[in-house]
């Protein structure tokens, strides 16, 4: 929409401004990392971050969501949970903003989930453009997620004195003028922006050995790879990967009642396709038993299926699940391995 300048010594008074009106969240250090927290003070956050603990997916898809809550003794009183407070989100990595434009899609799809909308229309995101790679395990360019054109309100690179802000949105152009100090970008300024957005392609290497585009018919080839029985073996089905994925949408509801049998709640949280429970079903039969089959089922789902139902890859190359398993099952690994198979057997 437009192209505007904020010095940096304006960015902490525009977080100021922001937060009497606004629940603000943004990464902050914690415990020798950083995650995503609601902030108090504009000090508190750390644009300039590896990646989080956990993405921000957590604020549209809450880890636990009380759907409803009754009390039945008077009647029946059921009391609906209260409307989402107005958000922004502060320096979201452009990964994290591919992520975001796959669960918008499949929330709203299909039959709709009324919750995440209403959270989603309460929010606003705020990028930031990724200078450098976050450490060894990010492959971000490999699956086209390096930087983005859509997907937020406004978008931050960092010019050096200054950031230059995307304006994404009308609600971002409002945000903007309402509590920013900024100024239109010159010739000059636009200028520097290619500079840096230029000299940054050649910091990203390429992790994958094949163009991102032959993946879905590479996973479609390998379901009978022995590779899948190789991790099956290795896996420990703790659901780390899956915990901390910013594209996972798995969740179970339960009914949680009170002693007295009257008064209880109904209650969302996120759940695994790497449990052991999740595919089982009426009569105690599972039908991805094994660790191998899960293994499979996950690294499809994020190639394959979830392209073909929603348009978007269901892996955006943040390396988190590769941060966070602790038996080194990594996408790269695999999906390379997979690939390294089938041109030997493509040779035989």
């Amino acid at each position: 929409m437009s192209l505007r300048i904020l010095p940096k010594q304006e960015f902490e008074s525009f977080v100021g401004r922001l937060l009497p009106d606004f629940r603000v969240a943004g990464p902050v250090a914690h415990n020798g990392g950083f995650a995503f927290q609601e902030i108090g003070d504009p000090a508190e956050l750390k644009l300039e971050y590896p990646t989080t603990i956990l993405p921000p997916k957590k604020y549209l898809l809450p880890t636990r969501e009380v759907l409803f809550s009754y009390n039945r003794s008077n009647g029946v009183d059921i009391t609906s949970p209260e409307p989402p407070r107005p958000t922004v989100i502060l320096g979201v990595h452009t990964c994290d903003l591919h992520a975001i434009q796959l669960l918008d899609h499949v929330f709203s799809s299909g039959h709709a989930d009324p919750g995440y909308i209403n959270r989603r229309k309460q929010t606003y995101l705020i990028s930031i453009e990724c200078l450098a790679p976050c450490d060894e395990h990010s492959f971000c360019k490999s699956m086209g997620t390096l930087t983005a054109d859509e997907g937020y309100d406004l978008h931050l690179t960092d010019l050096g004195d200054a950031y230059a802000v995307d304006v994404g949105s009308a609600a971002g152009e409002e945000l903007l003028e309402k509590y920013a100090k900024s100024s239109p970008s010159t010739p000059e300024q636009v200028q520097r922006l290619n500079g840096v957005l230029s000299e940054k392609w050649g910091r990203f290497p390429y992790r994958l050995n094949f163009d991102v585009s032959e993946l879905p018919s590479l996973l479609d080839m390998s379901m009978k790879s022995p590779l899948w029985e190789e991790l099956g073996q290795r896996c420990l089905s703790c659901a780390a990967c899956t915990n901390v994925c910013p594209t996972c949408f798995c969740f179970d509801v339960r009914d949680e009642v009170e002693l007295d049998l009257k008064r209880g709640q109904r209650v969302r949280m996120w759940d695994s396709c790497q449990l052991d429970e999740f595919a089982t079903v009426a009569g105690g039969h599972n039908f991805r038993k094994s660790r191998a089959l899960r293994q499979r089922h996950r690294f499809l789902r994020k190639g394959k299926y979830i392209l073909e139902a929603h348009q978007h890859l269901g892996c955006v190359g943040c390396g988190r699940c590769a941060r966070a398993c602790l038996v080194d099952i990594t996408p790269v690994g695999v999906f390379n391995e997979l690939y390294r198979l089938q041109e030997i057997g493509g040779r035989a």
